[in-house]
């Protein structure tokens, strides 16, 4: 749904970034004069001496050059125009051919095309996947004995990392002396590598074999230790660089087109996530945050924010600049637009999130916590799409695990009307994720006693038993795995609520029971998920005790009355022709 910022720059270049070179060229020929044949040929002739980036001849006016140009041989001339007329196209499909014959030959890395000129990021980020995958490649081949590929690989490795430090020297700065020792080091590995895997070749006994099989484990291991630390000294310093352009700028294209790189940098992963925390990356993006001449911005950069605080770091430094503070200011002020207050619901989302252990230490949230969860329950109110609702859901989901004076907060604004009436508009709830979000946070709310009252109201016990049939429309793992937890909290919040005998004799009278049933005897119901097979015993058990008369002898015998592990071993193992 989000993509990092193209670049417009390299949109321009040509392939091989050769720019725009070949196009002014071919411009020229528009412009032939009186005899046009004679002159359109000669241009051509001029034009092919000239090399990209130097001076061309723009006009041909002496007859004396125009007869020197056409006594000169024409195989000469050939030769000469010969060398820029080659096609970098035809260059590439050339050099991905594979020499080899092996079957995984095939699967040799190419760099096509590579980062444009004075590009130290990309070109950090591509050189340092291939030398990544290289570096695993030749680990997997060592582990078969396949001596031969090992060789092959350990020689491209080397010129892919000569290749990297080479061009990164070109277009960085001047490189510190951490940096060049670490070259040094890495390159010394290499040609180690490559030494060492071509005596293996030449020799034939297992037991020396075997011995020279642990030296060479041994220096790839070092080899990509090197590469690691010259990798993240080589991005850091570039991090700096982009987060000091941030600080000084208070031209608003530059702080843009800076920020939108720095965006790009955190979907490579959290060790990048965790650099750019580190160089104060949130420090300055909350800078922009903090000043109304960069309101356009605020969407992006806290778009940015909330990809660094995928990490721990990243909220570490979100407490120490109030940046919780921060949030709950553009979410309370309705003068922002419902973009950046979703985007500031994403990194609410984001900091609260149960899988972050430091989240519980955020005190500063707890300040705020009532603003922030009033604004969230508002912009689910009014939101204009599906992902707007998302995101201000998702942090209210988050939010109840943060604290459970939360769900109480929900409950005092009336939240579960308002996510409920929102389950039946499709333009905010069109799917299982956005679902996921919902049943969560009734889940959750369904610990309260009182809660019980308001979904019956709201004919809750309805939406709940839909989402018990939750089904996957693509079949991608995401999804599959979306619609297993709605279907596994739906039936954990029918337990809960089934405290209640008004809620069960309600779930009874929809059919709530024969619906439990079929997704415990049939594995295809529930894909095979024993998480939703537990939650739909327990919810089954829970509304017999009250309901009892709603089910058949053999379903009471196999479902309710064993133990809950014999009733679970007995469905996990059935087949479908038991149905």
């Amino acid at each position: 749904m989000r993509r990092p910022p193209s670049n417009g720059e390299a949109a321009s270049k040509g392939p091989g970034g050769w720019g725009l070179w070949g196009v002014q060229e071919s411009r020229r020929l528009c412009c032939a004069g009186h005899n046009r044949c004679e002159q359109a040929l000669l241009q051509i002739g001029i034009n092919m001496m000239a090399l990209p980036g130097g001076h061309h001849l723009d006009s041909v006016t002496l007859p004396g050059q125009r007869l020197h140009l056409m006594q000169v041989d024409s195989v000469q001339r050939w030769m000469e125009d010969l060398k820029l007329m080659t096609e970098c196209e035809c260059m590439c499909v050339l050099q991905a051919k594979p020499i080899s014959l092996e079957e995984d030959a095939q699967g040799d890395l190419i760099l096509a095309g590579g980062p444009g000129p004075g590009d130290p990021l990309q070109l950090l980020l591509k050189r340092g996947w291939v030398i990544s995958t290289e570096l695993r490649r030749i680990g997997q081949k060592l582990a078969q004995d396949r001596w031969a590929r090992v060789h092959s690989m350990s020689v491209r490795l080397t010129c892919h990392a000569r290749s990297m430090v080479s061009e990164y020297s070109a277009v960085s700065r001047n490189s510190s002396k951490e940096m060049g020792q670490i070259e040094k080091l890495l390159m010394e590995k290499c040609s180690e590598l490559s030494a060492v895997t071509e005596r293996c070749l030449q020799v034939e006994n297992e037991h020396v074999l075997k011995s020279m099989k642990a030296c060479v484990s041994e220096t790839l291991s070092m080899l990509g230790q090197h590469f690691g630390q010259l990798l993240e000294l080589a991005l850091t310093r570039e991090v700096q660089a982009l987060v000091r352009k941030i600080d000084a700028s208070d031209n608003i294209y530059t702080t843009e087109s800076t920020t939108g790189n720095l965006f790009s940098l955190t979907q490579e992963g959290a060790p990048l996530c965790r650099i750019i925390a580190k160089e104060g990356g949130v420090v300055a993006l909350f800078k922009i945050c903090r000043q109304d001449t960069f309101r356009c911005l605020y969407p992006q950069a806290l778009r940015t924010l909330a990809s660094i605080c995928c990490v721990e770091e990243g909220v570490h430094q979100l407490e120490k600049v109030d940046g919780v503070l921060c949030l709950a200011d553009i979410l309370t002020d309705d003068s922002h637009s419902e973009a950046t207050r979703a985007e500031a619901a994403a990194v609410v989302a984001q900091v609260t999130s149960p899988h972050l252990p430091v989240t519980q230490h955020l005190s500063s949230f707890m300040e705020s916590m009532e603003e922030i969860v009033t604004a969230l329950v508002k912009l689910c109110q009014e939101a204009s799409s599906g992902e707007v609702f998302l995101l201000a859901s998702a942090a209210l989901a988050n939010i109840t695990f943060f604290d459970t004076m939360a769900c109480e907060m929900l409950l005092q604004l009336n939240a579960i009307r308002v996510l409920l009436e929102a389950c039946s508009d499709k333009q905010r709830v069109d799917t299982p994720y956005t679902r996921d979000q919902i049943v969560t946070i009734l889940a959750n709310m369904s610990v309260l006693e009182q809660c019980a009252s308001d979904i019956i109201q709201e004919n809750g016990v309805q939406l709940i038993m839909g989402m018990l049939s939750e089904k996957p429309r693509s079949g991608t793992p995401a999804e599959v795995a979306a619609c297993e937890r709605v279907q596994q909290k739906a039936a954990v919040t029918l337990a809960r609520l089934s405290r209640d005998p008004d809620v069960a004799r309600e779930a009874v009278r929809l059919s709530c029971m024969s619906r439990l049933i079929k997704l415990c005897r049939s594995p295809s119901e529930r894909n095979s998920s024993d998480a939703v097979l537990v939650a739909c015993l327990a919810a089954l058990r829970r509304l017999a005790g009250v309901c009892p008369e709603g089910l058949q002898d053999s379903d009471f015998q196999q479902l309710v009355q064993p133990r809950l592990v014999d009733s679970f071993l007995l469905c996990s193992n059935m087949e479908e022709s038991f149905v």
